[in-house]
């Protein structure tokens, strides 16, 4: 992330981050074993592409700057091991690597809000922190109800 030299490259960055969890979430979705499962993971890769169009939007000149309030953080994946996806990967794994994904695009955008030169900027990219971590909130209670329960 220390290579880039401007805006757009930047820009360019995080949409193409926004489009590989928009192709995680539909990918995870399309092998989900039920509706309630495929309905959520549609859901966020709706929201990751809102958030693409956001950025996009951004390179057209216009900025959409939504909330930056302190979301809860459950630390539930904190101290969990990593994991990787496969084809056989259990719920309990994928809730698990999508909770460690959206705390890695909650850094990315709180780093380069850090780094914005403008305070419009900036403050997109607190949006878009706070809005992953919703996401990682809401993960966490995917598993906290779903999976910690069930053990």
């Amino acid at each position: 992330m220390s290579s880039f030299t401007n805006l757009e490259e930047i820009l360019d960055y995080a949409i193409a981050m926004e489009q590989k969890a928009v192709d995680l979430y539909t990918m995870i979705a399309e092998k989900a074993a039920s509706e309630h499962n495929r309905a959520m993971f549609l859901s966020f890769a709706k929201e990751e592409m809102g958030h693409k169009l956001k950025l996009e939007n951004v390179k057209l000149g216009k900025i959409e700057i939504g909330s930056t309030e302190k979301v809860m953080d459950l630390k539930i994946s904190d101290y969990a091991n990593d994991v990787e996806l496969t084809d056989n990967s259990s719920y309990q794994t994928i809730l698990m690597f999508a909770m460690k994904q959206e705390k890695q695009a909650f850094r990315l955008y709180t780093d380069l809000a850090d780094r914005a030169e403008k305070e419009e900027i900036r403050d997109l990219f607190l949006a878009l922190a706070h809005e992953e971590a919703n996401h990682k909130l809401r993960f966490e209670i995917e598993y906290d109800e779903n999976v910690l329960r069930e053990n």
